[in-house]
C-alpha cells in the first residue's frame, strides 16, 4: 500500500463503507422455494420454484435484467413475500404479477396481457418499476404491457421448471434502464 493510502485509511469517517463492503443485490436463499437452486453467487436460479431477491423495490425507479440461458417453464416480475414459492407458475396468487414463458402476463390467476413475440434461450428480460407501473422489455424493446395496481413491498421474483435456467443481473446491464431508472438499492444506500 502506498504511503498515501495508508495516511488515508486511517482517517475515515465514522460509518463509511468501502466499495467492496456494500452489500449486493442477488438472489436470496432464504425466500425461495425448497426444489429452487441458487448458484453463481446469487445469479442463477435452476430446478423448480421461485426466487424473490434479497432487496425489496424502494426506490422510486427500479431497474433489472434476466436472461434465458436454458429454455424451459420460466417467469419474471414482482412479488410480495407472501407470494407461493413452490407453486409454479406465478401469477396465480394476488401476490405476484409476472410474465410467464408462455407469453402471458398474469396476476390473480388472470391474464392481463398477452405478448406476440416469445421470448427463448439467449433472449434478455427487463423489467422497470416505479411504484406506479411495471414494464417490461424484450431484447431492450418494450413490450408495449404495464402492468399497474401492484401494492406491498415489492421484490423482484424469478421462477423456474421443465429444465429453464436464468441468469439474473441487478447491476451491469445488457441494455441501459430508461431514463431515470437504475438498478435496485438496499433502503440504507438510498439515505
Amino acid at each position: 500500500m502506498s504511503c498515501c493510502l495508508r495516511f488515508w485509511s486511517r482517517y475515515r469517517e465514522p460509518g463509511h463503507i468501502s466499495l467492496n463492503e456494500m452489500p449486493q443485490v442477488t438472489l436470496d436463499s432464504n425466500k425461495m422455494g425448497p426444489d429452487c437452486v441458487i448458484v453463481k453467487g446469487g445469479k442463477r436460479v435452476c430446478g423448480t420454484g421461485a426466487a424473490l431477491a434479497n432487496a425489496p423495490i424502494v426506490q422510486n425507479k427500479a431497474y433489472f435484467e434476466m436472461k434465458i440461458q436454458s429454455g424451459g417453464i420460466w417467469g419474471v416480475g414482482l412479488a410480495t413475500v407472501k407470494s407461493k414459492l413452490d407453486i409454479i407458475p406465478l401469477g396465480k396468487d394476488s401476490q405476484s404479477w409476472v410474465l410467464r414463458s408462455d407469453g402471458t402476463v398474469c396476476h390473480n390467476d388472470e391474464v392481463l396481457h398477452k405478448i406476440e413475440t416469445l421470448p427463448g434461450e439467449g433472449d434478455i428480460i427487463s423489467c422497470s418499476y416505479d411504484h406506479v407501473e411495471l414494464n417490461l422489455f424484450l431484447n431492450g424493446k418494450s413490450l408495449q404491457c404495464p402492468v399497474t395496481g401492484i401494492r406491498g413491498q415489492i421484490f423482484p421474483i424469478f421462477y423456474v421448471d421443465d429444465g429453464a435456467i436464468l441468469d439474473v443481473a441487478f447491476a451491469d446491464f445488457a441494455y441501459p434502464p430508461p431514463d431515470g431508472f437504475e438498478h435496485i438499492m438496499f433502503e440504507k444506500n438510498i439515505l
